[in-house]
């Protein structure tokens, strides 16, 4: 979608050189495109029978209280390891240089629930891996994953198909890193 692609400013050489950071906060700054990002992910998902939104620490939440919202479910979120104070189960995932964890509480997701995971961006797609491993080992069903930017050059789409079965929706794609 151009319009919510030409809103998402790119700032080189962030957080570290060589990376073209794809930051959406020019884009939820813009109302024209924090609605046409919003309206497109619930009309999307608005007949899916999704019954919970499960959103990935920091930017996810953005979009993803508010997509919970207009579709009536309720929202989980998938923080950072010690964020969370309820009893929690935690996935660790590979980064490039070493691993981090995430986590969600123990009592968010239940068998049966079909489960929407949004967030800003997909790289390499080890973060979303642990989040749809956080939510499967609690009983729920990853129905997709809906994302803002997808980087295909660094194959994190592909990979989340591949090794979970699970579908990727990307508003834009950004080529490079």
């Amino acid at each position: 979608m151009s319009v919510v692609k030409s809103k998402i400013r790119t700032i080189p050489n962030w957080p570290k050189p060589g990376v073209m950071f794809r930051d959406i906060t020019s884009l939820i700054l813009d109302p024209e495109g924090l609605a046409l990002t919003i309206g497109t992910f619930v009309a999307r998902y608005e007949k899916a029978g999704i019954t919970k939104v499960a959103a990935i620490e920091a930017r996810g939440f953005i979009t993803g209280a508010a997509i919970a919202f207009q579709l009536g479910v309720g929202f989980v979120p998938v923080r950072k390891k010690g964020k969370l104070p309820g009893e929690t189960i935690k996935q660790e995932y590979d980064l490039e240089y070493g691993t981090d964890v995430i986590e969600i509480h123990k009592d968010s997701i239940v068998p049966g629930d079909k489960v929407l995971i949004m967030d800003d961006l997909i790289a390499t797609g080890g973060t979303l891996g642990a989040a749809i491993q956080l939510i499967q080992t609690l009983g729920g069903e990853v129905f997709e994953a809906g994302i803002i930017v997808d980087l295909p050059d660094l194959g994190g789409k592909k990979l989340i198909k591949e090794k979970f079965g699970v579908d990727v929706f990307a508003i834009c794609e950004f080529e490079g890193h």
